[in-house]
């Protein structure tokens, strides 16, 4: 049975600037199995699948996949999915926001302005890593301990592990190792000089196939955790801009905000760049 496919563009400048995600929507009927191949196939960094809610206060449920397994969240792909909901005619209950249900529960989006955003879900795990679990991450990045400023779990269903450096110039320098052989999510962030038009850098290595490292464009999941962290320790008040993805030939903007209830939320532009059917 043929599916809406849309390519979404999600936290781009323009077209082709941000991080791409596949979205299948009507996705009823597909097995897990099925999913994963698909997923596998476009060989993006996630592909979600659109799903009527099992779940009485959400408007759409979404199945989200990289190309070797199912996440409970991730945030591009939570952007990119209300987007082509949208797009393909959804009407959420509330005006101005809708509310995704995922393996992580129920995520709020905010559709005002221009631009969709997010609320951070709760860390699925904090607080310093051991030793042995810095060491490793440290391996990955092939940086020393003298670099870290701060090491913490920022892990809200991805797995991420961030360290914190210096400045942004240092975060761009890094050059990862190619192959870890363990699963690995570290993401680096470091504070940009003042004036600019992002205030932090970020960069995130994740796991590929066959034990390769990858570089995400722009992650919308440790961008999240990441506010959460700078908010509560206080490098960061209200709002900012994060820019992710320079080194891949990207122009990645986050913009991420503390409401006076202290919850984050993360937003971006979003945009379709091909649309068809599936099948």
């Amino acid at each position: 049975m043929p599916r809406p496919f849309h390519l979404v563009d999600v936290f781009g400048t323009g077209p082709f600037s941000g991080n791409p995600l596949a979205v299948v929507a009507e996705a009823e009927g597909l097995t897990t199995g099925e999913m994963q191949r698909i997923a596998a196939w476009t060989n993006l960094s996630e592909t979600t699948f659109l799903l009527p809610p099992t779940d009485s206060g959400a408007d759409y449920r979404v199945r989200i996949f990289t190309t070797l397994h199912e996440l409970p969240f991730a945030g591009h792909p939570t952007l990119g999915s209300c987007h082509a909901w949208l797009a393909g005619g959804g009407r959420p209950r509330a005006p101005g926001r809708v509310v995704q249900q995922c393996g992580a529960g129920l995520v709020p989006v905010r559709t005002g302005g221009e631009r969709l955003a997010f609320a951070a879900p709760p860390l699925l795990r904090g607080g310093p890593p051991s030793d042995a679990e810095l060491d490793e991450a440290l391996a990955v990045v092939r940086l020393p301990r003298s670099a870290v400023v701060e090491a913490r779990w920022v892990d809200n269903g991805p797995g991420w592990l961030g360290l914190m450096l210096g400045s942004a110039a240092e975060v761009l320098a890094v050059e990862p190792a190619r192959h870890h052989p363990r699963r690995v999510d570290v993401g680096l962030v470091g504070p940009h000089a003042p004036g600019g038009d992002a205030d932090f850098e970020l960069r995130a290595f994740f796991s590929g196939p066959a034990g390769s490292v990858v570089e995400d464009p722009v992650t919308g999941s440790l961008n999240a955790s990441v506010a959460q962290w700078l908010f509560a320790a206080g490098r960061a008040r209200g709002a900012y801009v994060a820019a992710q993805g320079a080194r891949l030939g990207r122009r990645g903007r986050v913009h991420a905000e503390q409401d006076a209830d202290g919850r984050v939320w993360i937003g971006g532009r979003t945009e379709t760049l091909f649309a068809g059917r599936e099948g």
